[in-house]
């Protein structure tokens, strides 16, 4: 199953969004709890709060970081 081509857009933001966020918090939580009994919790609890931040963001921030590097490079 493909889902139309309108979606592109929403689908990379979900993407790099979910791979950034989940390598950043878990960077993070592993620096300020350690390795420990609440690591896992921390870690799930600061997951869910970036995303829910991160992706609205990176769907605003995406297309305007594609018009100013388009305006950056030679064409």
């Amino acid at each position: 199953m493909k889902l139309d081509k309108k979606y592109f857009g929403i689908l990379v933001a979900f993407f790099m969004t979910l791979a950034l966020d989940t390598t950043m918090t878990f960077t993070m939580t592993s620096i300020n709890v350690g390795w420990n009994q609440s690591f896992f919790s921390s870690f799930l609890r600061s997951w869910i709060i970036g995303f829910i931040v991160a992706f609205p963001t990176s769907i605003i921030v995406i297309p305007l970081a594609r018009r100013l590097a388009s305006r950056l490079v030679l064409k």
